[in-house]
């Protein structure tokens, strides 16, 4: 016998459940939107890596937007500190 998962569509989801789902998509939208938006608004000198690289990491769930405010941007104020 093949064991199968069963998926739960949001109809059979509790109402704890369905809140649960909605809160962690909105804060997983609205961490995504912040580190896009302050990718943009950087220099490419202020970001580890290229801007393209990540623009792509950030659309990784919660671990793109957390890994880009903390790996992504540099500490430096000017490109000219050494």
């Amino acid at each position: 016998m093949h064991s199968r998962r069963s998926r739960k569509s949001w109809s059979d989801l509790t109402h704890r459940q369905r809140t649960a789902v909605a809160m962690s998509a909105a804060v997983q939208v609205a961490l995504a939107i912040a580190a896009w938006t302050d990718l943009v608004r950087r220099d490419p000198w202020q970001i580890n890596g290229s801007k393209k690289m990540w623009a792509a990491i950030i659309a990784v769930n919660f671990i793109g937007p957390i890994a880009y405010f903390t790996r992504g941007r540099r500490d430096e104020t000017s490109p000219h500190t050494a």
